[in-house]
């Protein structure tokens, strides 16, 4: 019987509620909550170190040596005021730590941040956080970025003992004592064998997997999944159809070596142009309808922000990590707008963005956390708007390297054009006066004017997909909800691991060695293995979309469609021809070859005359015999000047720097 109440002390101890409704929103725990069960949702942002607790000590009496266990509640220390043994009246004692009665838990204390969505946003109001404490086997149950459901006892702590309030009032700070805690990613994530299945562990109702299949068997799926991506903004489909891919995201594998080194599944999608052209719009839709989802503005993000702070504990001193936006947007996508006005925190995106990881060392903190995420950016160029007499490089003043880790790179240009632009007219003006869209015979007539340029290069396909993409006249396409999308790709991401089919394989090899070919012809190598894994990548996340195992060959003409389209925008110059030396991957000039012909030859005189200062009427009048022609000269002395081959040393006089 003894042996019954013990072991029912012992379930009751350690017993955990699950699923406990309804969730309290954290912005409502005040003072009328104290000592209540609560359940509520956050994101972590912040994890302790693991510490023993105290719970019962032992303490020998100086009086008469007999050894007593006294609970210490709430594992507050606390010297016993006398002793047990009645005929004894110490009152002095010293605590045994080592003795066998004295009981230790494990103990972990986590910050959750509260979810917003877009609707509790209120203004001037930042995040609410609160402080929750994990016991037994809670603790190590999650890690910062998760997303965890907390149910607990709401209690009291005193305010930090460093903190002197002048007028002595008697504060106290709420926590919540945790008695079970629901990971959305789970644990099963990190036992699991395969290291290719990860992905955020949603829960579909029944009612949800029977929309999930009504949408598998929807005749034109990817036409109506890009035009429910963002239906305010009036057609973008191949730039539409980018950013749905990058949501679904391709298949990590692990290279068979003994470090398992991953070869990331996710696509980064780069969108520049110039302003007004709803960039932010469907950067913002992005991340709306992702499962897990992150927006961030370049221009008031800092390098600790979007990566990992180290933070000290103003209690015990110890440094914590907090995470940022990367880490929070782990397994999801990271959409960071006004990327070229982020100064250097480029340099923090490089690791994130090729490794999938951020690593710290700081303070004695060595550590690795995992961030494999989409970025999506949207950047404006330098100077309002897109010169294409320039490079991506240019327009943007970004370094290469880190241009060349995205899979895509769009370029969208306000040019004017009268029927594209009366259909433009009338979609906004509908959609202010709330009425449905329908695109009638009369007005469609002509595609979008940026794709008038696709005649460059060679469409696989008979009908071009940006073409089959469209909304035809006297058709009616109803939009899929955001909350049913957001589903949708969840379960994709969740439960479809899909692979190239041989023929898909061969159209990507096909088109990656034609590009390699062309690259050769013009003395430069623009076009890496880093562009054959982004169409594996993409490829495949074509094939997820349908929910399918296999990507077949149509899946790759798709994406081979949709790369020659980024290409074409990144590589043409102002007269659309097709230029490979435009590259991300250049040195971020124009011409090379121009710009090393026309230093060799000032190296040239500088040695012939011992003399290396030139005007600007002897650099003009030097490039005019060489026969350069620059349609910009002022720009082109400038980025000789930015490269460091040239040095301004006063109003059009300039001073050769490789001599």
């Amino acid at each position: 019987m003894h042996l019954r109440k013990l072991w029912l002390a012992w379930v009751w101890q350690y017993i955990r509620v699950y699923n406990y409704e309804p969730l309290t929103q954290l912005k409502n725990v005040r003072a009328n909550y104290y000592g209540k069960y609560i359940a509520l949702r956050g994101t972590v942002v912040r994890v302790s170190n693991i510490k023993p607790l105290c719970t019962k000590m032992a303490f020998l009496c100086a009086a008469c040596g007999e050894v007593q266990s006294f609970p210490l509640p709430d594992g507050k220390y606390s010297l016993p005021t006398k002793c047990p043994v009645p005929a004894c009246r110490g009152r002095s004692f010293t605590a045994l730590r080592s003795s066998p009665l004295t009981v230790t838990m494990d103990w972990q204390s986590i910050k959750i941040q509260e979810l917003m969505s877009d609707d509790q946003r209120e203004a001037g109001r930042i995040p609410r956080t609160i402080e929750c404490e994990l016991v037994h086997d809670l603790v190590d149950s999650c890690v910062p970025g998760d997303t965890v459901t907390v149910t607990g006892v709401v209690k009291v702590s005193n305010a930090e003992e460093g903190s002197r309030n002048k007028n002595d009032k008697c504060m106290f700070l709420l926590y919540i004592e945790a008695n079970s805690i629901s990971n959305s990613k789970g644990q099963k994530t990190k036992s699991s064998e395969d290291g290719c299945k990860h992905g955020m562990l949603m829960e579909f109702s029944l009612k949800d997997l029977y929309a999930i299949q009504e949408i598998q068997a929807e005749e034109n799926l990817f036409k109506l999944i890009v035009n429910s991506l963002c239906p305010v903004i009036f057609g973008h489909e191949l730039v539409k159809a980018g950013l749905a891919l990058a949501l679904f995201g391709g298949s990590q594998k692990f290279a068979d070596d003994k470090n398992r080194i991953p070869i990331r599944g996710d696509p980064h999608i780069l969108v520049v142009g110039d302003p007004g052209l709803g960039k932010s719009q469907m950067l913002q839709a992005a991340c709306n309808v992702a499962p897990r989802g992150v927006y961030v503005c370049g221009n008031t993000t800092t390098t600790s922000g979007l990566t990992v702070t180290l933070s000290k504990d103003s209690s015990s001193g110890d440094f914590a990590l907090e995470a940022g936006a990367l880490v929070l947007g782990d397994q999801g996508i990271c959409g960071i707008d006004e990327f070229d006005k982020m100064g250097n925190q480029h340099q923090a995106l490089l690791e994130a963005m090729e490794q999938q990881s951020i690593s710290l060392a700081k303070a004695g903190v060595v550590c690795s956390l995992p961030a494999r995420t989409s970025i999506i950016a949207a950047a404006n160029p330098v100077g309002g708007h897109y010169n294409k007499a320039k490079t991506v490089s240019e327009n943007l003043k970004m370094g290469s390297a880190l241009l060349s880790r995205f899979d895509l790179v769009f370029i969208l240009l306000d040019t004017p054009n009268e029927h594209h632009d009366h259909l433009l007219s009338e979609h906004v003006i509908a959609i202010r006066a709330g009425k449905q869209r329908t695109i009638s015979s009369v007005t469609v007539a002509r595609t979008n004017s940026q794709d008038s340029n696709t005649s460059v290069l060679e469409v696989v396909s008979e009908k071009p997909l940006s073409e089959r993409l469209k909304v035809v006249p006297g058709e009616t396409i109803d939009p899929i909800p955001h909350q049913l999308l957001r589903k949708y790709i969840g379960y994709a991401r969740q439960y479809v691991y899909p692979r190239l089919s041989k023929e898909a394989a061969q159209v990507l090899q096909d088109f990656y060695l034609e590009l390699r070919k062309q690259s050769q012809r013009l003395n430069s190598s623009p076009i890496t293995t880093r562009q054959l894994e982004s169409l594996i990548r993409l490829t495949e996340a074509r094939a997820r979309l349908e929910l399918r195992e296999e990507a077949t060959k149509e899946d790759a003409e798709d994406i081979v469609e949709i790369m020659k389209y980024s290409m074409l925008g990144t590589y043409s110059d102002e007269f659309g021809n097709l230029d490979f030396e435009r590259s991300q991957h250049g040195s971020g000039m124009s011409n090379r070859s121009t710009a090393k012909r026309f230093i060799s030859a000032l190296n040239n005189i500088a040695e012939r005359t011992y003399n290396n200062i030139f005007q600007f009427h002897q650099l003009r009048q030097i490039a005019k015999e060489l026969n350069i022609q620059v349609a910009d000269f002022e720009n082109f002395i400038g980025s000789l000047n930015d490269q460091g081959y040239l040095l301004k040393k006063g109003p059009k006089v300039y001073q050769l720097q490789t001599m």
